[in-house]
């Protein structure tokens, strides 16, 4: 257990027993009235992110989440299959487990899948991700307006939009927080 003056951003706690994450915080001390913790939470299960405010006299209790590193082997149909890199175990996760972190997995890619007391909560992507370039359009000559982009599809099958010089075969680095194009590899 813990107060909640004492979260920090990144924090899991069980609340109504819902796993979440402090994403941001603010503690409020209006000039009536007592103080109060307005925070923005990730459930973990679902993945939705709430507004909460909590008095400041309220104890949580602390959710301990593991983390294993482990190996993103291969796709078969709908499943996709992990390794654990120390003890060679292997889980097969399911597209509806993953959502949209499907979209950035390439064989050999390296991520944290996410436990609360055995039960699977999902995966962290690292922030960025180098991908090839697999299909996009030429250039068109005089088409210089101020950022111009253009779609490209990388190995995975997402759809990026890129900047006009990029071309076929060229590996690129996408953010995977909201699947922009960063940079050249």
């Amino acid at each position: 257990m813990f107060n909640i003056n004492d979260i920090k951003n990144g924090m899991t706690f069980v609340l109504d027993g819902q796993i979440y994450q402090v994403l941001e915080f603010l503690h409020v001390k209006p000039g009536k009235g007592p103080a109060f913790m307005k925070t923005k939470i990730k459930n973990l299960r679902t993945g939705a992110i709430i507004e909460r405010t909590f008095n400041t006299n309220v104890k949580l209790e602390k959710a301990n989440i593991e983390k294993r590193e482990m190996q993103f082997l291969y796709a078969s149909g709908d499943n996709y299959n992990f390794m654990n890199m120390e003890s060679y175990e292997q889980i097969e996760l399911s597209k509806d487990q993953l959502n949209d972190a499907v979209d950035y997995l390439k064989e050999g890619l390296n991520v944290n899948v996410t436990f609360y007391e055995g039960e699977l909560l999902g995966i962290d992507l690292p922030d960025k991700i180098e991908m090839e370039v697999t299909a996009t359009e030429p250039a068109v000559k005089g088409n210089t307006t101020n950022n111009a982009m253009k779609d490209a599809t990388v190995e995975t099958g997402l759809l990026v939009k890129v900047p006009l010089f990029i071309e076929q075969g060229e590996k690129i680095v996408i953010s995977t927080k909201d699947g922009k194009y960063v940079s050249r590899a």
